[in-house]
């Protein structure tokens, strides 16, 4: 299926792994010229090269931490002076602790609103006059986790919570600024947080991974894991024309794990 994003600019952040990197190919592959951001050089710098051998799109790389005040200024500034316009911004920057509420402190919650949640404000700021004059999109990824309460993921709750709250504010505006902001709800994906609560689990209960999958899924009840790039072809599909009635959206792909409205 053609999305109609050839020559479209898109701006990704969280890029380095995972969910992040496979939205970057997702973009990339239906014709989307790339601006990729994340705090680790070295795998950003990596998965860029692959991409533009496998894609043949421009595909430029910074590095940043979006914690710090004037970061996400500085992200857009440059992408605008590589490219000269923006179309597409994609908020998945932000690993927040698995943690238990009375196991985490001040700093855990911090760090963890500084990078995914106030990250992700800075950037819809910095880009949408851009977005504005191009009259282009957002796409925020947050998590299944903002629906219900679960003490061992307090943290991460909160902050996809916020991320959903802050879609709908955005796309009040983008509505009538012609700006769409969608969000998007991933379940349990095969990434590395995943590998850390599948060994958790074989630790506690001394079992091997596969039995720890087997209980995971079952508990969660769902059939499989999503594979990343499931949520890069979703993404892509809501930054495309083809989703071009589409604003305000809190799209679930989870497997049906979300019961709740």
């Amino acid at each position: 299926m053609n999305l109609g994003l050839d020559g479209k600019v898109a701006l990704v952040t969280g890029a380095s792994r995972g969910i992040g990197a496979a939205i970057a190919e997702g973009l990339a592959r239906e014709g989307a010229d790339l601006f990729v951001v994340a705090r680790g050089r070295p795998d950003l710098e990596e998965n860029a090269t692959q991409l533009h051998a496998a894609t043949d799109r421009k595909v430029v790389t910074w590095a940043a931490d979006l914690r710090t005040t004037g970061a996400a200024a500085e992200v857009v500034r440059e992408a605008m002076a590589v490219f000269g316009r923006l179309d597409i911004l994609v908020n998945c920057a932000g690993d927040t602790p698995s943690k238990h509420f009375f196991d985490a402190d001040d700093d855990d919650w911090l760090d963890a609103f500084g990078v995914k949640f106030h990250g992700t404000v800075r950037m819809c700021r910095s880009a949408w006059p851009h977005l504005r004059t191009s009259r282009g999109c957002i796409v925020n990824i947050a998590g299944n986790t903002a629906r219900a309460g679960h003490a061992e993921l307090a943290i991460n709750g909160a902050v996809n919570s916020a991320l959903l709250h802050l879609t709908k504010v955005l796309s009040d505006v983008g509505r009538r600024e012609g700006v769409r902001v969608n969000a998007i709800n991933p379940g349990r994906t095969a990434t590395r947080r995943l590998d850390r609560a599948l060994n958790r689990i074989a630790k506690e209960h001394a079992i091997d991974l596969q039995e720890a999958a087997r209980r995971l899924l079952e508990s969660s009840g769902i059939p499989r894991f999503c594979e990343p790039r499931e949520i890069g072809w979703l993404a892509a599909f809501l930054a495309s024309p083809c989703a071009d009635f589409i604003q305000g959206a809190i799209v679930e792909i989870d497997g049906g794990e979300t019961r709740a409205l």
